[in-house]
């Protein structure tokens, strides 16, 4: 993998746990109606939160302080919370909906022959956004550990939370083990051709642009790659390689004596087959349709979060 994505996969990470080392102040601010699932009235007089507080808001101010975690929200504090809020939902909206236009639209075929690059660094790119801005917030917003067991707003959290790193971990999979190999094998889907493979996967391997030349004659495939008769994967300038062949050798000036002894390298499905999938591509498939389960799953915490 290319040492500067690494790189960008690691920084984060790091970070991220650094920050996590340290308990949060409590800023006090309304958001803790949010975090005990109180009403801002309970501790504010006016029913919308902020202002005067109530008396049971003045002791809890106070036991903040005797605890040493009271500290006054600055002006350049709330601008950077606005900020941090506003990239983390820029990124999420950026991530999810990339998922969304690969899995609706695309389907997850499109990255079997390999991640795009484009679509790759856009996608470390909204995740680490995410990842960075949704520390600071948690960070902001969360007192204490306490609060993920002992609130209905910190369950939600920590469930959202948890979601999202197995969605990171899977990207570290994918773009560390899986996407290599995609590369790396190449071809229709980087499939396993030895177990057979189908009419329009066959028509990748068309010899064209450096492609391997095969042939497909009464179910078998030949390779025609080396052959002088192939070049380019023409034959005549009349036949061209990806295609079976089988119904057009009765208009050849030759029998089949001349396929039967190419080399044979896998079979011809029918179109309705399932060709056999190397475990790297099964799993790249696993975590595609997986990541795009969890994108409906976390929406919907969020809204349980905001509306329920």
């Amino acid at each position: 993998m290319n040492i500067r994505l690494k790189h960008l996969i690691c920084i984060p990470c790091i970070l991220c746990s650094f920050l996590f080392l340290y308990p949060p102040l409590s800023h006090a601010t309304p958001e803790y109606a949010e975090q005990t699932g109180l009403e801002c009235i309970r501790c504010h007089i006016d029913a919308v939160g902020g202002g005067q507080l109530t008396e049971e808001g003045d002791t809890f101010l106070e036991e903040l302080k005797a605890k040493g975690l009271y500290r006054p929200v600055s002006s350049a504090q709330k601008v950077m919370r606005l900020i941090m809020g506003y990239l983390h939902l820029l990124a999420a909206i950026i991530w999810f909906g990339t998922i969304l236009y690969v899995h609706l639209l695309l389907k997850p075929a499109y990255a079997s022959k390999g991640l795009p690059k484009g679509e790759l660094r856009l996608g470390w790119i909204s995740m680490i956004v995410v990842l960075l801005s949704g520390t600071y917030l948690t960070l902001w917003k969360v007192p204490s550990w306490d609060i993920f067991f002992s609130t209905r707003y910190g369950a939600l959290l920590g469930i959202k939370i948890l979601l999202f790193m197995v969605m990171f971990s899977s990207a570290i999979v994918v773009t560390i083990y899986i996407g290599p190999r995609l590369r790396k094998r190449g071809g229709p889907a980087a499939l396993n051709i030895a177990g057979g493979i189908t009419p329009e996967q066959l028509a990748h391997f068309d010899g064209q642009e450096g492609r391997p030349a095969h042939i497909a004659y009464q179910g078998s495939i030949y390779d025609v790659t080396s052959s002088r008769l192939w070049k380019n994967g023409s034959h005549m300038m009349k036949h061209a390689a990806g295609n079976d062949l089988t119904s057009l050798l009765s208009t050849a000036p030759h029998g089949e004596d001349k396929i039967v002894t190419l080399p044979v390298v896998s079979m011809l499905l029918s179109a309705g087959e399932m060709p056999h999938r190397p475990f790297h591509v099964r799993l790249f498939y696993f975590f595609a349709y997986m990541n795009l389960m969890l994108v409906f799953v976390i929406t919907f915490v969020i809204a349980l979060w905001r509306w329920w």
